[in-house]
């Protein structure tokens, strides 16, 4: 695994790409119309700056309230710079639809507007958590070429996807979130750490290599192309979100006092020094249980119950632009 910063961050990615054109034919912001977060007042600072940022260019405003909506919005684009504006699940969900639409490159280089609690695929990005200053990113930053993960149900993840204590911490963390903000993520995981049963029985592979088998049960499955959780906890330190490789975490941190050891070091990023956490990286990672049913947690999306899953990486699938 590729080593983490001094405060357990990713390091940042390798050179940058093309610079993107800060004088386009014209924007479309794309904005969830439900989403707490997308605050008249903030999202017109970001509609000027964009403006602003874009020599006068005409700014269209596309707020959404349906998966039809937002499917409009960004394919009906007319070859104008499309900015996302909000958090996690807003933009798992574009790239979601884009995805399905094989139009994930097609579209043309996403500018991300974070607006969201964690903002967890903003921070892998390295882009500014301030609306404003990510906007001026948006038009002036650099072209960069990003990976998808794609299960077998063509379901995609664009930062990490977990099983086990992730999908619970989810859970949990939602019933915290109004109260304890980006705070509830790693409380959640702490909940959900000492809350979990025994552990999940659950055999690991990737790229063919077995990482875990059912015979030690499992807290944590984590892959990571991104390398933080739950508003920058760092799940998987080192991913690269341009290197075309995922990033695998596997804790058999089961144990009452080794659940709470692994929630504390996950808070620093240094669970992965621990005997019982075990990393690998690969283009192709199945998870198959060998007991009862998971769930899986892609981008803060908790899914259904199932049994087994396949994860294959799509290296250079979309671009965005990023800081240079």
């Amino acid at each position: 695994m590729d080593a983490a910063g001094p405060s357990g961050q990713p390091r940042p990615a390798g050179p940058a790409g093309e610079p993107a054109r800060s004088e386009v034919e014209g924007v479309v912001a794309v904005v969830n119309a439900g989403a707490g977060s997308a605050q008249p007042r903030t999202v017109a600072a970001v509609l000027d700056e964009l403006r602003r940022a874009g020599g006068g260019t005409p700014v269209e405003l596309r707020r959404t309230a349906t998966l039809d909506d937002l499917r409009r919005a960004l394919l009906e684009h007319d070859g104008r710079r499309v900015v996302l504006m909000g958090g996690d699940g807003s933009l798992h969900a574009a790239l979601q639809v884009l995805h399905s639409a094989g139009a994930a490159r097609d579209v043309g280089p996403l500018g991300i507007v974070p607006l969201g609690t964690g903002n967890d695929l903003a921070r892998s990005l390295r882009l500014p958590l301030d609306p404003v200053r990510a906007a001026r990113t948006a038009l002036g930053g650099c072209v960069r070429d990003l990976e998808l993960l794609v299960d077998s149900r063509d379901r995609i993840t664009v930062n990490t996807v977990h099983a086990g204590i992730g999908a619970a911490a989810t859970a949990r963390a939602e019933r915290l979130k109004r109260l304890l903000g980006p705070a509830a993520y790693p409380v959640g995981a702490l909940w959900a750490g000492v809350g979990i049963g025994r552990g999940y029985r659950l055999r690991v592979q990737v790229d063919g290599r077995e990482v875990a088998d059912p015979s030690d049960p499992v807290l944590l499955v984590g892959i990571g192309i991104g390398g933080t959780i739950g508003g920058g906890a760092p799940l998987v330190p080192g991913a690269d979100p341009h290197d075309g490789v995922a990033d695998v975490v596997v804790s058999t941190s089961t144990g009452p006092l080794a659940r709470v050891g692994f929630a504390a070091g996950l808070r620093q990023g240094v669970h992965v020094e621990r005997q019982d956490v075990r990393t690998a990286r690969g283009t192709v990672v199945e998870i198959t249980s060998a007991g009862g049913p998971f769930r899986l947690n892609a981008d803060g999306e908790v899914s259904g119950e199932q049994v087994r899953e396949r994860f294959e990486m799509r290296a250079d699938a979309w671009r965005a632009v990023c800081p240079g």
